[in-house]
């Protein structure tokens, strides 16, 4: 098999809080590229200074390429006295993208009749000009498994390789889906805090959960600020 001498440890990090979470109301950010507030670069240097006392060492580092997935990782690089420490900028694991919402309201834009379709056909529901969760899942796991899964390359170095995938709260999701195989509806309603941690090893015999959406590292800061979606209905941002 394949896999019968490489194993990898991934830590899946959402992005600290941006503006875009803290606007209550609305079904997407109007700026899909929005930076970090004050409080998420704190969170984003609580993870790195866990990931520090906890002696992680990671292999590799990938980033989505919009800007407060790239403030994070560079907090948690920091956190962990890491600096210098270069990474990756990734298109493929960006946010789920609605243009035609960005800055509506989401009373507006998703009334009862948009609320029960979404309902209905799940990760296939399109929203104005916007992407599928399926195509979100698609985007993100193909790289997962072109860049580093069953890239040749990584065959070449046995033992156990351990990468940071610093993403987004409906990218992550995504990836959930496609990792464990877990109902549509039951992801719509799950939690992924800003700075969050969710581990998952594969290997010679697949994938196994270590933990999903651990945001210990950040209960210092105060109150955790839940993803819009799972608050306002909207888009995770």
């Amino acid at each position: 098999m394949i896999h019968d001498n490489v194993e990898f440890d991934f830590y899946f990090i959402r992005h600290g809080e941006s503006q875009s979470n803290i606007t209550p109301g609305i079904a997407a950010g109007v700026n899909f590229d929005a930076p970090m507030t004050e409080r998420g670069h704190k969170q984003a240097e609580a993870v790195g200074r866990r990931l520090g006392d906890e002696r992680v060492v990671f292999d590799k580092i990938y980033s989505s390429s919009l800007v407060r997935a790239m403030q994070t990782t560079e907090g948690v690089l920091r956190g962990m006295g890491l600096e210098r420490a270069g990474y990756e900028k990734v298109d493929a694991i960006i946010e789920k993208q609605t243009p035609a919402w960005r800055g509506k309201l989401a009373k507006d834009v998703m009334p009862t009749e948009v609320r029960l379709l979404m309902a209905e056909k799940g990760k296939h529901f399109k929203a104005a000009d916007g992407e599928t969760m399926r195509w979100v899942e698609r985007r993100a796991s193909n790289w997962l498994e072109d860049e580093i899964i069953y890239n040749p390359e990584w065959y070449e170095k046995p033992g156990t390789h351990t990468i940071a995938i610093v993403s987004h709260g409906d990218t992550m999701r995504a990836l959930l889906h496609y990792i464990t195989g877990m109902d549509n509806r039951l992801l719509a309603r799950t939690d992924i805090f800003n700075c969050s941690i969710s581990r998952f090893r594969f290997g010679s015999h697949g994938w196994h959960i270590g933990s999903i959406n651990d945001s210990s590292h950040t209960l210092a800061l105060g109150d955790i600020v839940r993803d819009e979606k799972i608050v306002q209905g909207g888009l995770g941002v």
